[in-house]
């Protein structure tokens, strides 16, 4: 607040008068105070023009003000803030390429339904759209609007109280997503009087109000359950964002149903659980007869609900969604559930009464029996102490450092690295493990882990494969300079899937590959955290356990064998391939 010698205010501007005095206010403070009032308590950021002072500002305000090397990464901790509290995780930025920047993790959770606010400044709007050249000119917000949930610009410093009301509404609402907010650089500085500043301002009140599913769906989705002899429930990250943590577990143990995680419900049940068929995966896709989606998607990570992934048998689909448009994207959905999750469980338990069927025998025993066949198998892999590690006996280790600690957060992406820890790590509570999502993008890493330890104040571990860790490596740095209790594990082997690629015209390295023998814990201690190399599951394991005990920022490099890993892991399908030989 300020005070200024006024007359009057007409359309918000102040003029002065030297007879007397006002409180004013401005945008700086009026944007502070819109997000303090919604109970906004984190902004992830990188400071820079024009949104330099209000960082600055926000902080002297009571708001916690993160600092990142890079926009994108930034964008991410408030993305996954926003996954794990429900509220909209709120991002920072400069104009233009910063924007452009953070816009990318804006889009990213978008697609994932995160509720998330990119506040970028912008160039001045009479020089953007005339096209004259200022500042880093972009008109942000026509760029923003296809790959984000809404965006909106606020030009006059009353409206930023709506604005800010506008967007959280927005990214909350409904399926959550992510929101742009447009704010020029003149209007930080544009002075109102104070009162009607304060005035101004909106509360949001029941931004994500509860809704129903009407009783015809639900007697459709039972009878659909009663006549099925091969259920299967599917958990989505949706169930997990939900927080009905309590109504799911009842709904799955007192239907008898067993269930199947996506990456990001796992933990919503312990993946120790008896109904839990993560290790039949293959097994229940293929044989189920009728399946419950709870906020999942069939989309490429569920071969779009058809395909040799779910076998020759009919199937017949429920989906719980909270947006109507979900159903019958990609097969035809026989009772379509539309509302939101928490709400749409608690009428599903409401009818599991006295005579409630459990499913068939013979179909539960069909589960169990492959299950324990796979834990089996895979058992022996994990077990071994070999030097160099493969990808399976680091894994191995690290599986019971989650085991021991089962509060702790992982974050995981990668290739090889991705794709074999989701199968093997189990997870015991809910929203424990965030990984690379809907689109399977590289670069979450270092975003998400700070994001989470700040959110939760939980220890983070963060298991990353070579190259994932290299698109926001640089945030090792952030991690020292605000002493988060991360562990960053790299899993080492030299290159992209393998370190064993060439260049068959022995002029460059292989396209694929890194420097050899990389040490990335040295780049940790530059900046005054713990490094530590290890070659062994035994020193991987033991190097973990006293990292994440200490708190203490700490990155270990685990040599992993160069030739060890698949070309593009799991998903090596969708990498094509030339049917072309070229003579020579």
């Amino acid at each position: 607040m300020a005070t200024a010698e006024k007359t009057k205010i007409e359309d918000n501007v102040v003029h002065l008068d030297p007879a007397a005095e006002q409180e004013l206010t401005d945008g700086f403070h009026l944007v502070i105070d819109a997000l303090k009032l919604n109970g906004i308590e984190t902004i992830y950021g990188v400071p820079g023009i024009p949104i330099t002072d209000l960082g600055r500002m926000a902080q002297e305000e009571g708001i916690r003000v993160i600092s990142f090397r890079h926009e994108q990464n930034a964008g991410n901790a408030a993305a996954i803030a926003g996954f794990l509290t429900k509220k909209p995780g709120v991002c920072l930025t400069v104009s233009a390429p910063g924007f452009l920047n953070g816009l990318t993790a804006l889009a990213n959770a978008t697609t994932n339904c995160f509720p998330m606010i990119l506040i970028s400044g912008s160039s001045e709007r009479e020089i953007v759209d005339l096209q004259q050249g200022d500042y880093e000119e972009m008109d942000q917000l026509a760029i923003a609007k296809p790959l984000c949930k809404a965006a909106f610009r606020v030009l006059h410093a009353a409206d930023i109280g709506i604005g800010v009301a506008r967007a959280i509404r927005a990214a909350v609402s409904g399926r959550p997503g992510g929101v742009y907010l447009d704010l020029p650089a003149k209007l930080f500085s544009q002075a109102m009087d104070a009162e009607a500043g304060a005035k101004s301002l909106v509360k949001v009140i029941d931004a994500a109000p509860a809704q129903i599913p009407s009783p015809a769906a639900v007697d459709r989705a039972i009878d659909l359950l009663k006549g099925a002899k091969k259920p299967l429930i599917i958990l989505g990250k949706g169930a997990a964002y939900a927080q009905a943590d309590e109504e799911i577990r009842a709904f799955v143990e007192n239907s008898g149903i067993p269930f199947l995680p996506m990456s990001m419900a796992k933990g919503l049940l312990p993946d120790t659980h008896p109904q839990s068929a993560g290790a039949a995966r293959s097994t229940a896709l293929k044989d189920a007869d009728v399946v419950l989606l709870v906020g999942a998607r069939l989309n490429w990570l569920l071969s779009h609900g058809k395909g040799k992934t779910w076998g020759d048998k009919p199937k017949q689909f429920i989906q719980v969604d909270i947006e109507p448009r979900e159903m019958d994207s990609n097969v035809e959905i026989k009772a379509p559930l539309v509302g939101d999750i928490g709400s749409v469980i608690a009428a599903l338990n409401a009818r599991i009464d006295g005579s409630w069927q459990a499913p068939p025998a013979e179909w539960v025993e069909t589960i169990r029996s492959k299950k324990e066949a796979n834990i089996a198998k895979m058992a022996p892999k994990l077990l071994k102490n070999s030097v160099p590690m493969d990808f399976h006996s680091a894994l191995g280790a690290l599986k019971n450092v989650i085991k021991e600690r089962p509060d702790a957060i992982l974050v995981n992406e990668g290739a090889n690295t991705l794709d074999l820890a989701r199968g093997i790590i189990d997870m015991h509570q809910p929203r424990k493990r965030l990984d690379v999502g809907t689109w399977g993008v590289m670069g979450i890493g270092m975003g998400f882990a700070v994001g989470a330890a700040v959110e939760t104040g939980k220890p983070v571990l963060a298991v990353e494969g070579d190259s994932a860790f290299g698109f926001s490596g640089m945030e090792v740095e952030t991690i020292c300079r605000y002493d988060l209790p991360v562990t960053i594990v790299i899993f080492n082997n030299n290159g992209i899937y393998r370190g064993t690629d060439t260049d068959p015209t022995g002029r460059d390295p292989g396209t694929t590959v890194f420097v050899p023998g990389a040490r990335y814990d040295k780049m940790m201690e530059a900046f005054g955290g713990v490094g530590v190399h290890v070659t062994s599951p035994d020193e991987l394991y033991r190097a973990v356990s006293a990292a994440m005990d200490s708190g203490k920022p700490t990155l270990i490099n685990a040599v992993i064998d160069p030739a060890a890993g698949s070309e593009s892991g799991n998903i090596g399908s969708l990498n094509p391939q030339s049917v072309v030989k070229k003579k020579k």
